[in-house]
């Protein structure tokens, strides 16, 4: 039996997590935490009895002692979230939660030998010139969420990385991609994703491939990848997640239905593989897939994305923290659509890069970043 902490809960990654361990018998919840969806997150709490409960917000303290006080051990604040990384009685963490993590709590989680299942972007590129040498020393397993990167990790796991070409990473093209004009759309518009269901950044950054050019980065840091081995391609059906072609030419591909508990699953129990009661893949119903390649004039942000990977450093910090700000600007009704991508274009070129920064260093440019987003706003 292995305990799992989920960190993020009560959203979109959370909740389907929670789906996943109803169907397998070898999981106990030991921890759950959320944010400010306080009524969902009691009760899962009173479905999966963890011991330990908590809430990333200090205005949610009252409520949840309140409410599970006396049957729970309540945690508040990012501190005590971050204490789970500790935990000795804790083997697997799911990061369900969207935005900026604690990065030196990820790393201690992989020294204290967990395995953590994450679908958190913006911590992994934001730190990427940090982690990528960090993760082949440490004695615990990061594994991918997103089923993307699942896809890769899945075909990769049998092979060796020496016999790989390039790495094929696919995408949706979002709600607009064959729209001729991306002027005057409204995040309503923007929010209705054709194949996938997701919390609201990250369906944002979909409708912008601000979400594929982070995927991009990601993808260099889970397997440890340059910018030329990393490929993107349209595919609206969201059928094929993930393709690895091979030096002899080969390409083997990953498929399922666009559903994101297969990804979580396969996270929690690999290199085992459960069943799962889900809808099957019936490619007679199918009966075509498509691919087209990226317009990177209409949508400029996968270009600034291989250049964040080439260049290093903080630069990918400041994609993460001027996208954070834009993306909520945006929402709020304060910023049209085209915006977002104009501004984080404007804020990357105005940074002045560090090529080997420190943790408190890649923090500043964040900052940084989200000061220089709001000024041109």
């Amino acid at each position: 039996m292995k305990n799992i902490a989920i960190l993020g809960s009560t959203g979109s990654i959370g909740r389907n997590t929670l789906k996943v361990l109803k169907n397998l018998n070898n999981f106990k919840v030991k921890a759950l935490f959320g944010g400010n969806n306080i009524s969902l997150l009691i009760k899962q709490a009173q479905e999966f009895k963890p011991e330990y409960v908590g809430s990333f917000f200090d205005t949610n303290r009252d409520k949840l002692k309140g409410n599970l006080g006396k049957e729970f051990k309540i945690l508040i604040g990012n501190d005590e979230a971050d204490s789970i990384y500790d935990n000795k009685e804790i083997d697997v963490i799911v990061i369900a939660t969207a935005g900026i993590s604690s990065c030196e709590s990820l790393i201690k989680g992989l020294e204290n030998g967990k395995r953590i299942c994450t679908a958190n972007k913006e911590t992994l590129v934001a730190f990427s010139s940090i982690l990528k040498d960090k993760l082949k020393k440490l004695p615990g397993k990061l594994v991918p969420i997103d089923s993307e990167h699942s896809a890769i990790y899945q075909i990769l796991s049998k092979s060796q990385k020496d016999n790989v070409k390039k790495i094929i990473i696919t995408a949706s093209g979002g709600p607009f991609y064959d729209r001729k004009d991306l002027g005057n759309i409204t995040p309503e518009e923007a929010l209705n994703h054709p194949t996938w269901e997701m919390g609201n950044k990250v369906t944002i950054d979909s409708a912008t491939l601000m979400n594929k050019g982070l995927e991009i980065i990601e993808a260099s840091v889970f397997f440890d990848l340059k910018c030329e081995d990393i490929d993107v391609i349209i595919h609206p059906e969201s059928i094929i997640h993930g393709m690895v072609e091979f030096k002899d030419g080969s390409i083997i591909s990953q498929m399922s239905t666009p559903d994101m508990k297969i990804p979580i699953q396969f996270a929690l129990t690999n290199p085992d593989r459960a069943n799962f009661p889900a809808k099957r893949l019936n490619l007679r119903e199918i009966g075509s897939l498509n691919f087209k390649e990226i317009n990177r004039e209409k949508f400029p942000l996968i270009s600034l994305s291989y250049k964040a990977l080439k260049e290093g450093g903080t630069l990918p910090a400041v994609l993460v923290g001027a996208d954070e700000v834009v993306v909520d600007s945006f929402l709020k009704g304060k910023i049209s659509f085209r915006d977002i991508t104009e501004t984080i274009l404007k804020v990357a070129k105005s940074h002045k890069i560090n090529k080997n920064p420190k943790i408190k260093e890649i923090t500043e440019a964040l900052d940084w970043a989200r000061e220089e987003a709001r000024r041109i706003i």
